[in-house]
């Protein structure tokens, strides 16, 4: 599990505390002190940090929030092809939002773009993959079994190549995350 030092504020005097959380409980605290109570301003954007298990939401006026998530395949390598249970890397948006039976809510992102299918057909050139390979698709951000925000607690990657999250966590983004939403991914 992630410990991260985090400095936080308080509007009661100028002392500041020093804490060790863990990356699920960081969110929460910052955006206790936070002025953005009632949500992030103008336009927002994710960016998703494979390597540091995060989900970053950006809007007009800044860094607003960071959420723990878990992918695909433990490599964290880039998505090569359909069954590789990766999750893809670049630039991508939300397509579709919508209440899930099973992962609680699920934000469909446009996977694969033209350059998903560029990196695939380049990879099939070289012999990485089949040559009958398929790109794959269905990618999106969605929550857990319900229950179980313990597999994102532990890190341990679950999905066919999405992003899941805690389903508190995936309601509260699902809320102002809209279709056409920028949403980057990298390593």
């Amino acid at each position: 599990m992630k410990n991260i030092l985090v400095l936080t504020s308080f509007f009661l005097g100028s002392s500041l505390l020093a804490s060790n959380v863990t990356t699920s409980t960081r969110c929460k605290i910052n955006k206790r002190f936070s002025w953005n109570v009632a949500g992030p301003i103008g336009n927002v954007s994710i960016v998703i940090d494979k390597s540091d298990y995060e989900l970053n939401v950006y809007d007009d006026k800044g860094w607003y929030a960071t959420y723990p998530v878990v992918f695909g395949n433990n490599s964290l390598s880039d998505k090569k092809m359909q069954g590789d249970k990766n999750t893809p890397e670049g630039d991508f948006h939300i397509i579709n939002k919508r209440v899930h039976e099973k992962w609680c809510r699920y934000m469909g992102l446009d996977y694969p773009t033209q350059e998903s299918r560029e990196k695939f057909n380049e990879r099939k050139q070289r012999g990485e993959i089949p040559s009958n390979a398929q790109i794959g698709g269905g990618i999106g951000i969605h929550g857990v079994w319900p229950h179980e925000d313990f597999v994102i607690d532990r890190y341990k990657n679950w999905t066919e190549g999405c992003i899941s999250m805690k389903n508190e966590d995936v309601q509260e983004v699902y809320g102002y995350a809209r279709a056409g939403t920028k949403v980057t991914i990298r390593k």
